[in-house]
């Protein structure tokens, strides 16, 4: 560039040399433009960059569980504070960790396990309850079923239990932190428990309100729904090599490449050894992630109206979780409607079921 500047400037003064004052003013416009693209080279090279990753599908960073923001629209100093991701993923890291030497079963076994077990999703339907068969890996001949109503429907039968489990582990916190809001006096196990939980949902202002918003179940029906979306029902490739349900990304640490990302840029598919860990990831990105605080929002909205956290609703609030944005929620509700799934949301998970029952 230094270069391109030296050669012009011994050209205008040939100019001056050569010509007399009546050319000043065309000196003066040449100087202009000159400045204006040079001014404007680096604007250019920043914009079509910013194409460039928006066509690659790296702009949006919403399923990046391991690049948490608080909400920019808090009112406490720390609303841009970069969270810790070890508070954040802890207790995600540790489930992931027990078992990793897990045995892949195979369809024909785990439908046996589920005939076994008297597992019908029929019977979930009109009673309520589902048995507690916590697969850790999907089987590879998901994907050979070729009735697509008998392969969805075996899909359903493996994520439901996982789902219902994390959300009876949150709605057991959620009943607890109740419990704490309302007594005038906390113990020190108490307060440590908030401590903790003030961490693992990102919120260093210790903001109860905050917290109460945030500790909360994603609807089953929603879940199933995304998982289904994500995945293509338990074919995929990340869903199969690396157990990951619903597409988080991840720029560090272990992941899946997708097969169309450039080899030193962009992100991966956060891999994970089971398939709760997965479940437990995508429940605390929708729950601590910037871009769903309007889900969490009409979330604690329809709680305050006494009324039930439909799906239909909430989904209109998760178009940033793909590219395709309103586009993403359609599938999504349509895939809720055509499934029934919203038959499964008030389901719960034997044996515990009964000491739910009360919950908030």
């Amino acid at each position: 560039m230094r270069k391109i500047l030296k050669k012009n400037r011994v050209k205008v003064f040939k100019v001056l040399k050569e010509n007399d004052l009546n050319s000043l003013p065309r000196i003066f416009l040449s100087s202009i433009l000159l400045i204006l693209f040079f001014y404007s080279l680096p604007i250019v090279i920043n914009f079509t960059n910013s194409k460039i990753e928006s066509s690659a599908g790296i702009q949006n960073n919403s399923k990046a569980i391991l690049a948490y923001t608080l909400n920019k629209r808090s009112s406490n100093s720390l609303s841009n504070q970069k969270l810790n991701e070890e508070d954040l993923l802890i207790d995600i890291y540790s489930l992931n960790d027990q078992e990793t030497d897990t045995v892949r079963l195979d369809a024909s076994t785990i439908k046996q396990l589920f005939d076994d077990t008297d597992y019908k999703l029929d019977d979930v339907r009109k009673k309520k309850l589902v048995k507690p068969i916590a697969l850790t890996l999907l089987p590879a001949e998901i994907k050979m079923i070729e009735n697509v109503k008998k392969r969805k429907e075996f899909f359903i039968q493996i994520i439901l239990p996982l789902i219902l489990e994390e959300n009876k582990n949150i709605n057991l916190d959620r009943r607890r932190l109740f419990s704490i809001i309302n007594k005038s006096n906390n113990s020190s196990n108490e307060k440590s428990w908030l401590e903790k939980k003030y961490r693992q949902y990102g919120i260093p202002s210790r903001d109860l309100s905050i917290l109460k918003k945030r500790m909360d179940v994603v609807p089953v029906s929603l879940a199933i729904a995304q998982a289904a979306k994500e995945t293509g029902w338990g074919t995929s490739r990340f869903a199969q090599q690396g157990n990951a349900l619903f597409g988080q990304w991840t720029w560090s640490g272990e992941g899946l490449k997708p097969k169309d990302a450039e080899k030193s840029q962009g992100h991966k598919v956060m891999r994970f050894n089971v398939l709760q860990a997965s479940v437990r990831a995508y429940q605390r990105n929708i729950n601590t992630h910037s871009s769903y605080e309007d889900f969490r929002s009409a979330r604690a909205e329809l709680r305050d109206l006494g009324k039930p956290l439909d799906s239909l609703i909430l989904s209109t609030y998760l178009d940033k979780y793909a590219e395709t944005g309103d586009e993403y929620v359609k599938v999504l509700q349509k895939i809720i409607k055509q499934n029934n799934l919203k038959d499964f949301d008030d389901a719960k998970l034997l044996p515990s079921s009964i000491a739910l029952e009360s919950l908030i």
